[in-house]
């Protein structure tokens, strides 16, 4: 008579469903990162052949509406060219070589670019143009 062991423990391991996990993982994490839009505003940059790695502490924009303009700092509304001046001195207040991004639609007037640029000026505000590539 012989006496047969029931319980035999099997050494395999699947590991299907951790992959079928990973993979699911990876999907959820590539459809978030595309949806993620970091500026808001829908503007149309000019092109440029030429790209600048600067490292920006602040961006304005300027947008055409109508016949008038919107100035935002970063995402942040401030209505007038006063309100870009004050917005860039609490920002970059402090700081050793202030940099800022100007990104203004293709739209807009060199006038209103220019503006932007002479409060940069009179600030001592390095200004960087923001430009898609050719």
């Amino acid at each position: 008579m012989a006496i047969k062991h029931g319980s035999k423990v099997e050494k395999s391991f699947s590991a299907s469903s951790m992959t079928d996990l990973m993979f699911l993982l990876l999907l959820f994490l590539l459809i978030a990162t595309t949806l993620i839009n970091p500026n808001a505003l829908k503007l149309m940059l000019p092109k440029s052949s030429n790209q600048l790695k600067g490292k920006a502490m602040t961006t304005v924009s300027i947008q055409q509406n109508g016949s008038s303009y919107r100035y935002y700092v970063e995402l942040k509304e401030v209505g007038s060219l006063e309100g870009v001046e004050r917005a860039l001195k609490e920002r970059l207040e402090g700081q050793e070589t202030p940099t800022v991004s100007l990104h203004c639609d293709k739209t807009v007037a060199v006038d209103e670019v220019v503006k932007v640029i002479n409060i940069a000026n009179n600030n001592k505000y390095k200004l960087i143009l923001a430009t898609t590539p050719r």
